[in-house]
């Protein structure tokens, strides 16, 4: 059997290397750690977890927890890990961080079957099998390798707006607009309020790394409020004044084709998460919202997947290549973790000349990749598992997410059996 090559020992590519091994397959692990860090990264083990120590929610009331239950269903390497490491904090899976690295590079230096090479890859022999799991923080030379490889740029960084469930608008308080957007208006007092908060709302810290980017070309929404009262209503925030005679309106449009997630248009911002959902629950028409994904502005690196991956995340043109973890689009940490997790199952299946899984759209698994397959391809943004990207179900609205859970479940189950 074809030995697999992967390069970067996140979480991504730790959970593929692991995957692959326990299966048979001799993997080559590349990591230019100890020798080079990236401007984040601290700490000389493999799967270093750089923003937070959280993993998000453990239970079956939001899609993360979900998702973690599909993970550990499909004995999933780093998960089991993560909760061997885990420290007391309610409902969320929450780690030690230094613990969880040093055991995950613990496990994968004690497993024979992967080869590690401490070395910084600038390049690769795209014949052979490999998973390019390079992370957000991708170098500039790998960057501009990929770059020419795949015939397509790569992204710097992420200016996101949040996205909210379309299940959660007050309708009574939006109006349809032109060419299928949803108008949320506000009167003149409520504009000026969600003004004042907005300004003075706390921001996200940028790295060092990130100060240099320059967001003027996709201003931040509180940096508009900052410049002055008016600017919003200059920009982002006019649409359909003129068709019902709003002070302003905050513009939704639809983030996939169901209809299920509702973005923010114009509304990209470095707010933290707790004052974007403060804040924005000023808008009337957002006030009881279910927030799907809150915005980001930080620098990253990934692919436009959807111009270039197969639903296997396998590059279009070259299926010996798959991308894994944040360069492929994905967004967070239990995010990369479950995309290592199918690549390495399905590089096992592709090497091995046997048909390769599709978890499809009723589990976070497959939803997930299916993002990748079908996002915008002309403005592709990372994104996280939500309840939006999930085939919809038939179910009372109460019910909704406890039927989406089951089914997920149930799938995954009769996968297991033939993976």
């Amino acid at each position: 059997m074809q030995k697999v090559n992967i390069i970067g020992a996140g979480l991504a590519g730790c959970e593929s290397a692991l995957q692959l091994a326990k299966r048979g397959v001799s993997v080559n692990l590349y990591e230019m750690k100890p020798s080079k860090f990236t401007p984040a990264h601290k700490n000389k083990d493999f799967a270093e977890l750089v923003c937070s120590n959280s993993l998000k929610s453990d239970t079956l009331e939001f899609a993360t927890g979900l998702l973690k239950a599909e993970l550990r269903l499909l004995d999933c390497e780093l998960l089991k890990i993560a909760d061997e490491c885990a420290i007391p904090s309610g409902k969320t899976l929450t780690v030690n961080r230094e613990l969880f690295a040093s055991k995950v590079t613990q496990k994968i230096k004690e497993q024979p079957l992967i080869n590690i090479i401490e070395q910084e890859v600038t390049s690769f022999d795209i014949t052979q099998p490999t998973i390019i799991s390079a992370g957000p923080l991708c170098t500039e030379e790998l960057s501009n390798f990929l770059s020419e490889f795949i015939g397509d740029k790569m992204y710097f960084y992420d200016a996101v707006a949040p996205i909210v469930s379309a299940d959660s608008l007050d309708y009574k308080k939006a109006y349809d607009g032109d060419e299928g957007y949803i108008n949320c208006p506000l009167t003149k007092e409520e504009y000026f309020e969600f003004w004042s908060a907005l300004k003075d709302a706390q921001r996200v810290e940028l790295h060092d790394f990130e100060k240099e980017i320059n967001f003027e070309a996709c201003l931040p929404i509180e940096i508009m409020a900052k410049r002055g009262l008016e600017v919003m209503r200059c920009g982002p925030m006019k649409a359909g004044l003129k068709d019902n005679g709003a002070y302003a309106v905050v513009q939704l449009r639809k983030e996939n084709e169901e209809g299920t997630m509702l973005n923010l248009v114009g509304f990209q911002t470095n707010l933290t998460f707790p004052e974007q959902k403060r804040v924005f629950s000023l808008i009337p028409a957002l006030r009881n919202a279910e927030w799907l994904r809150y915005g980001v502005m930080h620098k990253n690196t990934y692919i436009n997947a959807p111009k270039l991956l197969n639903k296997y995340s396998q590059l279009k043109t070259n299926p010996n290549i798959f991308f894994a973890g944040q360069i492929s689009g994905l967004e967070g940490y239990i995010e990369s973790i479950s995309s290592g997790l199918l690549c390495g199952i399905n590089m096992l299946k592709y090497i091995s000349n046997l048909p390769l899984c599709d978890f499809g759209t009723e589990t976070c698994l497959g939803a997930l990749q299916n993002y990748l397959l079908c996002g915008n391809i002309n403005n592709f943004q990372p994104m996280h598992i939500n309840w939006g990207l999930l085939k919809p179900i038939d179910a009372p609205k109460k019910d909704k997410k406890s039927a989406l859970s089951s089914r997920s479940l149930a799938k995954i189950a009769l996968i297991k059996e033939n993976l």
